[in-house]
């Protein structure tokens, strides 16, 4: 048996590597396609047993590629299965409408995909592993020639007025059908009506003389009755299902709570690891007095940084949420210190290993994902602008900062490009949690004193 092959158009290097590591697990070649307009021109040489379709790309979509597809006589037959993250009755309805033969979701998981290639008779069935029951019935003779040819067999199984005697049965075996069930039929009828008429008879004579029927009790005495005996249970019933929406809605609740409170206790445990670091830092540099914070050396002959660095998480715009908190507590402590000086921000923008497209957005891409299959090495505030980059709260503290009387100024620098830790090479041996990982320590703000000389 050949080897079936698929297609599957996509214009994320990333999601074609993961449907095609599931379909090549089931010995199914696997030709990729980064547009639908790419995949036309393919199919102008090629016929694949099957197509996985993604919906939005650039260009052509996926809905306008299966409509030109199966328009086409040529490429008609070939089965699509649209693959996106689209969902709802409305959209599976469309995608049928247009000739797909089903919707499987942009996060795929393997059972899916063999009950795919299944239904669409890509994988042998199991039935078809048993031996054979088929005895061929030609005879091979010493020579090796059958004993008898296919128009000797044919003549001693098969008369050759087969078909007129074969009706002249059908019509003969119908007549004695219909003749069967209407004896029974009326034979029954004749039996049960007697026995009508005899019973009726019986029961008219042994019948007793009709009599005055007793006093009826009027019904709604009984409604009342019923409805008396069964209010207590109607209002425990109705106590006991309140109950239980209390317990639930408590239970609901008190998740949100252990919820809020694990946040909040991460937030205190990173904001006093902060703090610590700040003072920490503050006091070797105020220690210094007006002199040069680079030249200063602690108690046992080591160099002081003058630096304090703050990670960015993945996603949040540099200067804003806890880096404001730490510019406000660190202008706090260089006035109450009496420093005079600059401090000069700096932010620094990792670049993160990112799968998906400009349609549908960016996340980062799957751990075990090779490096250089990455659809994107970039960050999210590329697409920020500088408000967007810098809170209104961050602006208005190091605004104010100057005006003060303080001795403290601030200078802002953007995407500076000096690197913690450097990148290793995008190659296959490199996976994109390592990748983002470097990323992860590059992508942050510091925060240098520059002391008055």
């Amino acid at each position: 048996m050949s080897r079936k092959r698929a297609l599957i158009v996509d214009d994320s290097k990333s999601a074609r590597v993961v449907l095609g590591r599931m379909l090549q697990k089931y010995d199914i070649d696997v030709d990729t396609a980064e547009s639908a307009e790419t995949a036309i021109d393919y199919l102008k040489h090629n016929s694949p047993d099957v197509i996985f379709m993604d919906h939005l790309m650039p260009g052509m979509d996926g809905f306008q590629a299966v409509q030109a597809i199966k328009s086409n006589p040529q490429t008609a037959t070939i089965p699509i299965m649209m693959y996106t993250s689209q969902q709802g009755e409305l959209y599976v309805g469309q995608a049928r409408a247009l000739g797909a033969v089903g919707v499987l979701p942009k996060l795929v998981k393997p059972v899916d995909v063999s009950k795919v290639l299944y239904q669409l008779n890509l994988l042998p069935d199991r039935r078809d592993r048993a031996p054979s029951g088929f005895v061929d019935v030609n005879e091979v003779a010493a020579d090796g020639q059958p004993r008898h040819t296919d128009t000797q067999l044919q003549t001693a199984f098969v008369p050759t007025d087969w078909q007129p005697q074969l009706q002249s049965a059908l019509r003969e075996h119908d007549a004695d059908l219909r003749r069967f069930f209407t004896a029974s039929f009326d034979s029954a009828i004749d039996r049960t009506s007697t026995r009508i008429v005899e019973e009726v008879r019986g029961a008219i004579e042994t019948a007793p003389a009709l009599q005055a029927p007793p006093p009826r009790t009027p019904p709604y005495l009984w409604i009342a009755a019923l409805i008396l005996a069964l209010a207590p249970g109607i209002v425990l019933g109705v106590f006991y299902l309140r109950t239980l929406e209390d317990n639930r809605a408590l239970n609901a609740a008190a998740a949100r709570l252990e919820q809020t409170n694990a946040r909040l206790s991460a937030s205190v445990e990173k904001l006093a690891d902060s703090e610590a670091r700040q003072v920490q830092w503050l006091g070797q540099i105020t220690a210094l007095g007006a002199g040069n914070a680079d030249a200063a050396v602690s108690a046992d002959g080591m160099p002081l940084n003058n630096v304090l660095v703050e990670p960015v998480p993945y996603g949040e715009p540099p200067l804003a949420l806890s880096r404001v908190v730490v510019l406000r507590d660190l202008l706090a402590r260089l006035r109450e210190s009496g420093f005079r000086g600059q401090l000069r921000i700096e932010s620094f923008r990792g670049q993160f290993c990112l799968a998906g497209n400009r349609t549908e957005g960016y996340t980062l891409a799957p751990a075990d994902l090779p490096a250089g299959e990455c659809d994107l090495i970039g960050n999210p505030a590329d697409a920020m602008s500088p408000a967007q980059r810098e809170s209104l709260p961050f602006a208005n503290l190091a605004a104010g900062a100057g005006q003060r009387d303080s001795g403290v100024k601030v200078e802002m620098i953007h995407d500076s490009e000096r690197l913690v830790a450097p990148y290793p090479p995008p190659t296959q041996n490199v996976t994109a949690g390592e990748w983002n990982a470097v990323a992860a320590r590059n992508n942050r703000v510091e925060f240098r004193l520059v002391p008055e000389s």
